[in-house]
């Protein structure tokens, strides 16, 4: 059975603390987040929440025409834009290798574009199609991102859609790794987007688990401390570049990162309430993926939403695997929950810091909940750190578990 080596050899995304390396670890440093107070949310009759992490300057180039954008709504807008810088980053960009067949796409979001499901939801309302045409069903489809990606750049490999809500952008890592490791692609972009909408922000209203602290955005979301009153919503896109070690090498690509193991699972008990043991089963699985020992970890990049249930089972069965030891953070207390983006974004985070040694801290983590287990939590000005392999993980609605091992990679 193959068993080929995979890296990363181009990044690149759109967040609500920036839209480049620079930029957001900028904003990691000074421990400024990306909440706002967004006043047009007043309008929602219920709606208690009115925070959200925005995406801003967010533009495109003029090749970006009427034409080919308009199966795009903005989630599928900043997936393309990501997916493209980051080919640019990684030197694919117009290479023979993207529509050779021997390139894929894996991607996801946790649905398309929501004014496109609201057009929908306008004629089954109002009994008339109204404006509705072809292209609304193409931005509003559950793999929006994953096919207009594939045809934005006319790739003709694997097209895998990764549409698992919270785990999108890590699954998409993972199942890319997978095709490239078991010989079915030699390249693969791979990540998660989504875009701001307030129905999002009302599905965590619905379950309570949504921070009110409509007054203070730079002081919510609070991942594992003791004050938290709930997430925060945001929107992003993160592409990351994978390649068969080989072919990376025989180009001279600039390598990044190594995946060095990927697991995935299901609770199989509730749609909506996390479960400890399997998340520990998760992280398991893709250490022995790996071949590593939980003692050869040096960081975790936590999923860490700040709600009561999540982060509390999650803490524990961190503990489980890993003990209290390794330096643990969660990068949603800078960018809020960016849903199908936060995978692929914590990733490039996470292996952005790897390769500079430095670590950002928990934000707005004043006093840990003393009912979630004792972990390394980051805190203060963030941590030097000599790591030469990290884990990434991420839970979704649905009971869905990632998680990811890389490598440093020391050319």
């Amino acid at each position: 059975m193959l068993n080929r080596r995979v890296v990363v050899t181009g990044m690149a995304g759109f967040s609500p603390i920036g839209n480049d390396w620079d930029g957001i670890r900028a904003r990691l440093m000074a421990r400024h987040s990306g909440i706002k107070y967004l006043p047009e949310w007043e309008k929602y009759n219920g709606l208690l929440t009115k925070l959200g992490g925005p995406v801003e300057n967010f533009t495109l180039p003029g090749h970006y025409n009427r034409k080919n954008t308009r199966s795009m709504g903005r989630v599928s807008l900043m997936a393309t834009r990501a997916t493209e810088l980051a080919m640019t980053d990684a030197g694919l960009l117009g290479d023979p290798v993207i529509s050779g067949g021997r390139t894929g796409v894996a991607y996801g979001s946790s649905v398309g574009s929501t004014s496109a499901v609201a057009e929908f939801g306008k004629m089954l309302i109002n009994q008339d199609i109204g404006t509705l045409n072809a292209t609304t069903y193409l931005k509003m489809m559950g793999h929006t991102t994953t096919a207009n990606i594939a045809v934005f750049f006319q790739v003709r490999g694997r097209v895998i859609p990764s549409v698992s809500a919270c785990t999108s952008g890590s699954q998409g890592i993972g199942f890319a790794y997978e095709a490239i490791k078991f010989g079915q692609q030699d390249v693969m972009l791979a990540g998660g987007a989504e875009e701001l909408c307030p129905t999002m922000a009302a599905l965590f209203d619905a379950l309570y688990a949504a921070s009110t602290r409509n007054d203070a955005p730079e002081l919510t979301p609070r991942p594992f401390d003791r004050d938290r009153d709930g997430l925060v919503i945001g929107e992003g896109a993160c592409t990351l570049v994978l390649e068969e070690l080989e072919h990376a090498l025989a180009r001279g690509a600039n390598i990044y990162a190594e995946v060095a193991g990927f697991a995935t699972n299901a609770d199989g008990a509730h749609v909506t309430q996390p479960n400890a043991d399997t998340m520990q089963v998760v992280m398991r699985m893709a250490l022995r993926d790996a071949g590593l020992e939980p003692g050869q970890i040096a960081y975790i990049s936590a999923h860490g939403t700040a709600t009561e249930q999540g982060d509390i089972a999650e803490s524990h069965a961190t503990h489980v695997v890993f003990g209290s030891k390794t330096p643990v953070s969660s990068l949603k207390g800078y960018t809020g929950h960016t849903l199908g983006a936060c995978g692929a974004l914590e990733a490039m985070v996470a292996i952005q810091m790897m390769r500079e040694g430095w670590f950002h801290p928990n934000i707005n983590l004043d006093h840990v909940d003393p009912r979630c287990a004792e972990l390394d939590y980051i805190t203060g000005d963030g941590r030097r750190l000599d790591a030469e392999t990290i884990v990434s993980n991420n839970f979704a609605f649905g009971g869905i578990n990632t998680s990811l091992v890389f490598r440093r990679w020391d050319a």
